[in-house]
């Protein structure tokens, strides 16, 4: 069985609080969903709404009709004679999603009208509609309140309509206020008691049943379910197209037109556009979805695919991740090291694993791209001795006042300590450690270079990595710190520098021991 997708992100999706498309972004979109994506139809506009509707309605309409797509392109139009149809035309469109009343309660309370005055009127609009060569949908405004409050109304609404030229009745759930067993009975009533006509769900997402109430509409045999992209849509947004699509094929195997390898793109276009982020938990498009986090997940995929579903990442253009943070195993790590193609001994991986852990206590979250940046600081650590800590330090910066460091450094067991004031809060912590080495007699190096660089991606809570270049008596080199915190990730770097000119200090020291020893 084949399930008929619309997507409303356009109309219903620009609902939203804050959301508004410029007639080029919603071409762009557009072409996205028709071809890119595959949707059968989708609406982009309400007639009569503006300039800008109307603009990006004709550039649609003529992008459609170069395309051979014109059909598959719907308005929402108004029971008002011929003035949506007038705005449909004029746009170069062929198709009105006809706004009716579904709930005797709205056809009372805000038209003011009768069932029968109000059915005359549809079918003037849509004698209209067949002069004019525009084919007619109705929506049932409200039809999940009439099905509890007014079946009689519905009921005798589709026995005024069901004869006329329209082809498809289309059901929405406006107030998102229905359970799925509420959405199988009242779609089951329209299957069975009008088995020959096409009808449409359209669910809101205000209990969170969105997707619920569309798995259980297509079980109840509806033909067609409406969507938007990210779910967007007035107050708590439309059934996402993402899931909606992953849950027909999965759940109900049925069969739609859409390529779900161009979910993601659509996706972050749309998220741009509209300026609504996706939530990194969001069901298939979200950041962190197909991001295990646990050790224990990571070393189960490695061994049998174990906390794999079917919800492969693959299917929609988008990678399996393993989260490298205070929860990683060596697992983890390994399986983030393949995507370098890097294998290291059981002691590095240890000490790297270590060095995650450590980081994932300080940081949100440690990236994919920081694992060589850790690696080149862990294993660079593993060819120093180190004889020289910086045991403690406390930098302070105040508006209006110069920075002030107090510092704390070990050399081979002795324990100095200084402060000074500089023109920034490194420049201050080197001025402090350059005093403790005048006072104890020893030469430290002239930096010549400073470079601070992020992982590509890199958010503001992503690791920084600090190279400086320094020169002592013409000897040029280089170290590295890693840190989340830009100071700290220099004061490791300089750390390491000091350990280095510790040690070839000491190597100098045996080798002029060993001379004078053998008397040369």
């Amino acid at each position: 069985m084949r399930t008929e997708i619309l997507d409303t992100t356009l109309r219903d999706g620009e609902q939203m609080q804050g959301v508004s498309y410029t007639p080029l972004e919603k071409l762009h979109i557009a072409t996205l969903l028709l071809k890119d994506l595959g949707v059968d139809r989708i609406e982009i506009a309400s007639a009569r709404v503006s300039e800008g509707e109307f603009e990006a309605a004709c550039k649609i309409a003529k992008w459609a009709e170069a395309n051979g797509m014109l059909g598959r392109v719907e308005v929402l139009g108004f029971v008002d004679g011929t003035t949506s149809l007038e705005w449909i035309r004029k746009a170069g469109l062929k198709v009105i999603n006809l706004l009716c009343k579904g709930s005797l309660n709205h056809l009372e309370k805000q038209l003011r009208k009768t069932p029968e005055q109000h059915a005359a009127d549809i079918r003037e609009v849509i004698a209209g509609a067949g002069k004019m060569g525009i084919e007619v949908n109705v929506y049932y405004e409200d039809w999940s309140n009439g099905m509890i409050h007014s079946p009689e109304y519905v009921h005798f609404l589709m026995k005024s309509l069901m004869h006329e030229n329209i082809k498809r009745f289309m059901l929405p759930d406006t107030l998102g206020i229905l359970n799925p067993e509420q959405t199988y009975e009242f779609c089951r009533a329209m299957t069975i008691t009008y088995p020959a006509l096409h009808f449409d769900f359209h669910a809101h997402n205000d209990y969170d049943l969105a997707v619920a109430n569309v798995f259980s509409a297509l079980r109840a045999g509806m033909k067609g379910v409406h969507t938007t992209v990210n779910g967007l849509g007035e107050r708590a947004g439309n059934a996402p197209l993402s899931s909606v699509v992953a849950v027909i094929k999965d759940h109900l195997g049925f069969e739609t037109g859409i390529d779900e390898g161009a979910i993601t793109k659509i996706s972050q276009v749309v998220e741009s556009y509209s300026g609504i982020r996706i939530p990194v938990n969001k069901p298939v498009v979200g950041e962190n979805v197909f991001t295990q986090t646990s050790g224990i997940h990571a070393d189960g995929d490695s061994k049998a695919n174990l906390y794999f579903n079917n919800l492969l990442p693959e299917r929609f253009g988008r990678k399996r991740k393993y989260a490298l943070g205070k929860l990683s195993g060596k697992a983890t790590i390994k399986k983030n090291l393949e995507e370098f193609g890097l294998n290291l001994s059981p002691e590095s991986l240890a000490r790297v694993t270590q060095r995650v852990i450590e980081l994932g206590d300080k940081k949100e979250s440690v990236t994919t791209e920081d694992l060589p940046f850790i690696i080149s600081d862990v294993l660079g650590d593993e060819k120093i001795d180190y004889k020289v800590f910086i045991k403690n330090y406390s930098l302070a910066l105040s508006n209006g006042m110069r920075p002030v460091a107090s510092i704390l450094v070990d050399i081979q067991g002795e324990v100095y300590e200084e402060s000074s004031s500089g023109d920034g809060q490194y420049d201050a912590f080197m001025k402090a450690l350059r005093k403790i080495y005048d006072n104890i007699g020893k030469e430290l190096p002239v930096l010549t270079d400073y470079k601070v660089s992020i992982p590509p991606g890199g958010k503001t809570d992503a690791l920084v990595e600090t190279v400086i270049s320094w020169n002592l008596r013409g000897t040029e080199f280089r170290t590295k710190g890693l840190d989340a915190d830009q100071t700290e990730s220099a004061i490791k770097a300089t750390e390491r520098m000091l350990n280095i000119i510790e040690n070839r200090e000491n190597e100098l020291s045996k080798t002029i021991l060993t001379l004078n020893a053998n008397g040369i």
